[in-house]
């Protein structure tokens, strides 16, 4: 009954923690459920005087583990990673998760500069900056000395160079958003020069499992190109839709009914600056 009332109070802080560290949707799941299972198994749980930060280091050192073990892979990777989606995850107003998956720090841009930052760094920094720990308790949860993490910390800052400012309203992005896909659909090139901007780059993740750019593809005339291709190439087999995307408004589009691309955007100056499109299989399982 114990381990229950912890799942229901910590589970979606947890994950968010997780998800931020490993970008995967499924391997967060997969941590904060031995989390889980590992409290469950003590011998006596009334020994643990605090329950939120043991659960916390259990799910940071494993997050830590799996990041070294999948170093290697991740510098094999065929062309441009993207973390997985995470699709409609916003919090309604009062759920008191709502602090810990603001939409901002689980942006698709945001994740990839967390990428910038090696596992320790990627730790202290998010167990400070977005969970409140203090200096003390992350040299407990990660084996190192309080004065290390806090110099670990204003270094890992220093890296993150993100200005919540760029990022639109959820109402404005989403018709940005939908302005983008309906200018494409017509062909309307003078509005699209108006909503993307001129040094846009395009990131695609086939993860060499299906056909995408394998280098970012960098300015406007070759992205509007691009994606008018496929467009022709994809005519009467493809829908799409609206949907929430790591906090801000993308596209799910369907290929012969099956989900073949998840895209999400980030802004600067009221324009689009960056478009990503998961098209890897494996990080769409999840959905």
């Amino acid at each position: 009954m114990r381990t229950e009332i912890l799942y229901r109070t910590y589970r979606k802080q947890l994950f968010s923690l997780a998800y931020r560290m490993l970008g995967s949707v499924m391997d967060a799941e997969d941590t904060v459920q031995e989390a889980f299972l590992a409290y469950d198994q003590l011998p006596d749980s009334s020994t643990i005087h605090n329950e939120r930060a043991f659960l916390y280091k259990i799910v940071t050192n494993r997050c830590l583990d799996l990041l070294r073990s999948s170093a290697h892979k991740r510098e094999l990777y065929v062309g441009p990673w993207l973390p997985e989606p995470l699709i409609d995850s916003g919090t309604r107003d009062g759920d008191p998760s709502g602090s810990y998956l603001q939409r901002e720090s689980i942006s698709t841009a945001y994740l990839l500069l967390l990428q910038q930052l090696n596992a320790v760094e990627r730790a202290v920094f998010l167990l400070r900056e977005i969970f409140h720990y203090s200096y003390d308790e992350i040299a407990e949860m990660i084996g190192k000395s309080s004065a290390n993490c806090r110099q670990i910390f204003h270094r890992a800052r220093k890296s993150i160079h993100f200005d919540p400012d760029s990022i639109p309203s959820i109402s404005v992005a989403e018709e940005k958003v939908k302005d983008f896909v309906y200018s494409l659909l017509q062909g309307n090139t003078t509005k699209l020069l108006e909503l993307v901007s001129e040094n846009v780059v395009f990131y695609s993740d086939g993860g060499g499992k299906v056909k995408a750019a394998q280098v970012p593809v960098v300015g406007i005339d070759l992205v509007i190109k691009l994606h008018q291709n496929l467009l022709k190439m994809y005519e009467g087999k493809y829908t799409s839709d609206f949907l929430t995307v790591n906090g801000l408004p993308g596209i799910r589009i369907f290929i012969s009914a099956e989900i073949q691309y998840i895209y999400s955007f980030a802004f600067h100056n009221n324009q689009i600056r960056t478009i990503y499109s998961v098209a890897n299989p494996e990080k769409l399982r999840h959905l």
